[in-house]
């Protein structure tokens, strides 16, 4: 796969405190990319200074291809109504309308309401249609379904997929662990401005080792166990209980959540 952002020794410093140290990753053309990291990791500023928004200190950036960038939040006209909004960027971009993108995204159904007047998801279905109007070819999303109900997060997944399906590379900027696991093909863990970890889901948990939570409920309660070997440890626990004479009503094993993989990965680095 040919590359569409490729980061080289990429350096950012704040007076004496270094934010990006040596930075160095690629994102692949195509792929849905997730860049996570914990607060103070460097990844607004590293997103930053991908998208041109915040001068660096050193390295190199190259991107193959034209840019669109959702922001998590958007300064537009109070007053000015959706697709006044497009047809004015769409205007500045000397691009066409792309009426099958608006219409898939809804934005005709929204075209006579004033910014003030809609809803969280449907402004995040504008700030997409706008971040699209110059047929990008790398797309940045930062927390794009953030204060939206269920229905809002399955539509606009949706439509993250669609453009994924059409050829679009995706950054993706997000808190929500269960969406990047939904959604991402590889993911990158930031931590004191350089990668910790980079690859699948997968590769982490393999990189992280197997890690089980056993729950087993009784007449008489819960119990949890962690375990490393899951085979061996359920099969002891079981043994314990019928020696006790107690009757188990459930068992629940949970191998580990992005989300746990992500904050081990974060302390150990």
């Amino acid at each position: 796969m040919k590359e569409a952002i490729k980061i080289n020794n990429l350096t950012k410093s704040y007076g004496s405190h270094v934010v990006l140290n040596g930075l160095d990753f690629c994102v692949q053309q195509g792929e849905i990319f997730a860049l996570l990291g914990i607060n103070g990791a460097g990844k607004t500023t590293s997103l930053e200074c991908i998208e041109g928004l915040r001068k660096y200190d050193s390295g190199s950036i190259a991107i193959n291809g034209r840019m669109g960038i959702q922001l998590q939040s958007a300064s537009l006209p109070q007053h000015i109504r959706a697709l006044e909004a497009v047809k004015l960027f769409a205007k500045w971009n000397k691009t066409a309308l792309d009426q099958t993108m608006l219409d898939a995204l809804g934005i005709y159904e929204l075209a006579k309401k004033q910014y003030y007047q809609l809803s969280t998801g449907q402004k995040r279905r504008l700030h997409l249609a706008l971040a699209l109007t110059r047929d990008p070819d790398i797309l940045f999303l930062d927390e794009p379904t953030a204060g939206l109900d269920v229905e809002g997060q399955l539509s606009l997944h949706a439509q993250i997929r669609r453009l994924k399906a059409i050829g679009k590379t995706i950054i993706l900027a997000s808190h929500d662990m269960t969406e990047v696991e939904s959604l991402c093909d590889r993911i990158a863990i930031l931590s004191g401005g350089k990668i910790a970890f980079i690859g699948t889901v997968k590769q982490l948990g393999e990189t992280i080792g197997k890690h089980y939570t056993i729950t087993i409920q009784t007449e008489n309660g819960t119990d949890t166990y962690e375990a490393e070997n899951i085979g061996d440890t359920l099969l002891s626990l079981l043994m314990q209980y019928q020696e006790k004479g107690a009757t188990i009503t459930d068992i629940q094993i949970d191998r580990g959540s992005l989300e746990q993989h992500f904050i081990k990965i974060a302390k150990w680095a």
